[in-house]
């Protein structure tokens, strides 16, 4: 009996140190799956900085600066122009006019203001289109959004809407941020998708690519968010990105990533309700009793607007605002300016003196930004 018992008593010690080999094994297999994870991410850090140096060296070889542009242009006019377009086609064409010409001098805001003044902040009402009166502005700025936004994203952000019957009618913007689906680009516009993921990883995005790309935050569905994509591998069956700010492209990569557009109660508005922290810098109107604009240099600045009349002119807007107490439109502008002078025509349309102001100005305001960054 006594040798059955150490027998017992062996073979159950035996047990017990197989279980703790076991155990023992679990753990170096967890602590070395724990190392191969610090391992890999360790590689993908480095070559992520590797990246980025590469980027800038391949920066600094093409003369671009690798912080990007920070200063900002914006533009200024009323919704009214609206009104003086004769039919539905011809308002949609006027409002894709003015959203190409921005497009194309790189314009980072768009303000639209209501000339009459009325300085009201209220926004009850349904906005039906165009059809009655003050409906101009919503639509202006409903077309421009549109147009702005990249194709394979509107439907998630544009139901049918009267204002927008006809915007097949328009050009595109072809902005460098319209990425084509296999087209390569480090920046990407997306909607975050309604796809449950877990509580560790980040949400799903429709970037207009063939995969989805997921990115580091858990964000609600719906929203529009800038992507900054990391190196696709081509094992991975998600692209992976990081989400940034609307700025990011154009304050670190020196590219053009569309506009904003934003609505203003009346004239004064657009100064007063300034998104930028210590408001606009360099603010310039125009008009034909303007300086001749050739003789004029212009000063160093971070955030410019320039302002644009209506069908009687940038002094009609002035004198209708309930807040302006000034009988001197010049006085409201660091600099009022005549961007053609000598002009043919009795009357220069809004839409066209967009384009001449901006062609005009343009290597003015560059060389205002050369001068200050040489200095």
């Amino acid at each position: 009996m006594a040798e059955k018992r150490q027998k017992l008593d062996q073979a159950s010690e035996k047990k017990i140190d197989w279980r703790k080999e076991k155990q023992k094994r679990k753990e170096e297999q967890k602590k070395w799956r724990e190392e191969k994870l610090l391992k890999q991410l360790e590689r993908s850090q480095q070559q992520q900085q590797q990246q980025i140096e590469h980027e800038k060296k391949m920066m600094e070889k093409e003369g671009k600066s690798p912080k990007g542009r920070q200063y900002t242009v914006s533009v200024a006019l009323p919704g009214s122009i609206m009104d003086n377009a004769q039919s539905p086609e011809l308002r949609t064409y006027l409002a894709g006019q003015i959203a190409r010409a921005c497009a194309i001098f790189c314009i980072d805001e768009i303000v639209i203001f209501d000339e009459t003044g009325e300085g009201s902040k209220s926004v009850e009402g349904d906005f039906e289109g165009v059809g009655k009166k003050g409906q101009a502005c919503v639509q202006l700025a409903r077309i421009l959004q549109y147009l702005e936004c990249p194709q394979y994203l509107r439907k998630s952000f544009f139901p049918k809407h009267p204002d927008l019957q006809f915007a097949g009618l328009l050009n595109p913007l072809d902005s460098p941020h319209h990425v084509r689906m296999d087209e390569e680009s480090e920046y990407r516009e997306g909607v975050v998708l309604d796809r449950p993921t877990k509580s560790s990883k980040g949400s799903f995005v429709n970037c207009g690519m063939r995969k989805e790309v997921q990115i580091d935050k858990q964000l609600q569905a719906g929203v529009r968010v800038t992507v900054h994509l990391q190196q696709e591998n081509v094992e991975q069956r998600v692209q992976k990105g990081i989400v940034v700010s609307p700025q990011h492209p154009r304050t670190e990569g020196g590219l053009y990533w569309g506009y904003r557009v934003r609505l203003a109660s009346c004239l004064s508005a657009v100064f007063t309700e300034c998104p930028f922290k210590d408001g606009y810098d360099l603010t310039m109107g125009t008009s034909e009793h303007g300086s001749n604009v050739e003789t004029v240099s212009l000063p160093d600045f971070r955030h410019a607007v320039i302002i644009f009349g209506g069908l009687k002119g940038l002094e009609a807007s002035v004198e209708s605002d309930q807040n302006l107490d000034i009988a001197e439109p010049s006085i409201l502008f660091n600099h009022y300016l005549n961007t053609c002078p000598d002009q043919g025509s009795r009357t220069i349309r809004t839409e066209e003196a967009i384009l001449i102001s901006l062609a005009a100005l343009r290597p003015r305001l560059q060389a205002a930004i050369k001068k200050a960054n040489e200095s």
